[in-house]
């Protein structure tokens, strides 16, 4: 079943945005595949600001989410799975949407090439 969290980002982002409000996630920067500045990350997160003034070309995919962003006046590029935000929230009030943990994917259930399904065979029966 698809993840309904990359729906649930985008509707709150959407709302906080249309309210005026702005954006940010608290984001696991430890999760597989996350591209954040790491001088920034405290205790394990990091917060961003993901509103239209202070990030350009953000695009709240269903399998990823990317950025760019200025920090301390260096533009850096964003990138990180839907399954590594803890949070969405309006800076002004905290409304949002918490989200709970999701475990870490277990990379040795992922295919390696030897891992290959074999094609079928098939057999003549008499």
């Amino acid at each position: 079943m698809i993840s309904n969290r990359p729906y649930l980002i985008r509707a709150v982002y959407q709302w906080i945005v249309d309210n005026e409000w702005t954006p940010h996630l608290q984001v696991d920067a430890n999760y597989p595949g996350v591209e954040v500045p790491r001088e920034f990350v405290d205790e394990g997160f990091i917060v961003l600001n993901v509103s239209p003034t202070a990030a350009q070309a953000v695009d709240l995919g269903n399998d990823w989410i990317s950025f760019r962003a200025r920090f301390q006046g260096v533009e850096r590029k964003i990138g990180l799975p839907p399954q590594a935000v803890h949070a969405i929230f309006a800076r002004e009030n905290g409304q949002g949407m918490p989200f709970p943990p999701e475990a870490y994917p277990d990379e040795s259930a992922t295919p390696s090439k030897s891992d290959k399904p074999k094609r079928p065979s098939l057999k003549i029966v008499k």
